[in-house]
């Protein structure tokens, strides 16, 4: 281990909380929700004396802490990233790939650091739980996050939980922060897609169960259909265009809180609130 990983000691022994996953991952797999939380969430981490992310559940390899130490060093270089992984086996195969502002620990849902994470970022982790079990999970993650400071312009921590296919193309997650869940996020590869509720199968467990006729899940997605269908005469400037004008049309009736720079890379982001479960 480097003396810069090193400077991430073990904290204080804790009873390790979660269950252990199936641990299948691929390289580069989660390149679309890295991506979005370099461009989202790289200013708090700029501003931020000591970032550190957590990657919860990295699962068999350690790909994808390291591409996200990658990606999150190109917007705030003193980005420092954190593994954590339930089963044993798996933290002491990805020890050797340390190095400086990387490390890996033991644990689970506790988040066995010293300190407050910046980013906690959850990908194919709950799919595996019961839904019933997401907001109490949701609870003690959000618990771990670095508070708000108002007098800074911080809304404090960030914990990213969503779930993708297995090479990445298709990925739906949920961003919240101490405060709760904050918005939904759609992300895709363009060319891959027939249709916007092709994306139905990667919503995360809070909302996978919910795509059914009365919840807004499902409302949503059958309006992104109808959107899609209409703007069918863009599809001869390619996909990318027609994914634009139907997420435009989209914002009359939805809180969409992105733009067109967004929009561009195969997302689009709506508020939670409108897409929270009923009852």
């Amino acid at each position: 281990m480097t003396a810069r990983a090193a400077s991430l000691p073990h904290s204080r022994r804790s009873p390790v909380v979660g269950t252990v996953t199936r641990g299948t991952t691929n390289p580069n797999r989660l390149r679309r929700m890295d991506r979005w939380i370099a461009a989202t969430h790289g200013t708090a981490l700029r501003r931020t004396d000591h970032p550190v992310a957590v990657d919860l559940g990295y699962g068999a390899a350690p790909w994808t802490a390291v591409e996200l130490l990658h990606r999150l060093r190109t917007v705030a270089p003193r980005a420092r990233v954190v593994g954590v992984e339930i089963e044993p086996a798996r933290v002491a195969a990805a020890r050797p790939y340390e190095r400086e502002g990387l490390a890996f620990r033991h644990g689970g849902f506790e988040v066995p650091l010293p300190g407050r994470p910046t980013l906690i970022r959850a990908a194919n982790v709950l799919r595996q739980y019961d839904e019933a079990e997401v907001a109490a999970v949701w609870q003690r993650l959000c618990a771990r996050l670095a508070p708000a400071e108002p007098a800074r312009g911080s809304r404090g921590g960030l914990l990213v939980e969503g779930t993708c296919d297995e090479i990445g193309r298709r990925h739906v997650w949920v961003a919240l922060g101490p405060e709760g869940p904050r918005t939904v996020t759609f992300a895709t590869r363009l060319g891959s897609l027939e249709r916007p509720s092709d994306l139905a199968e990667r919503l995360p467990k809070a909302l996978i169960h919910r795509n059914v006729p009365g919840e807004p899940v499902h409302a949503f997605l059958r309006d992104f259909d109808r959107a899609w269908a209409a703007a069918a005469p863009y599809a001869s400037y390619g996909a990318r265009q027609r994914w634009i004008r139907t997420v435009r049309d989209l914002t009359a009736d939805w809180p969409v809180t992105d733009g067109p720079a967004r929009w561009r890379q195969g997302e689009v982001t709506v508020r939670w609130e409108a897409l929270a479960p009923r009852g």
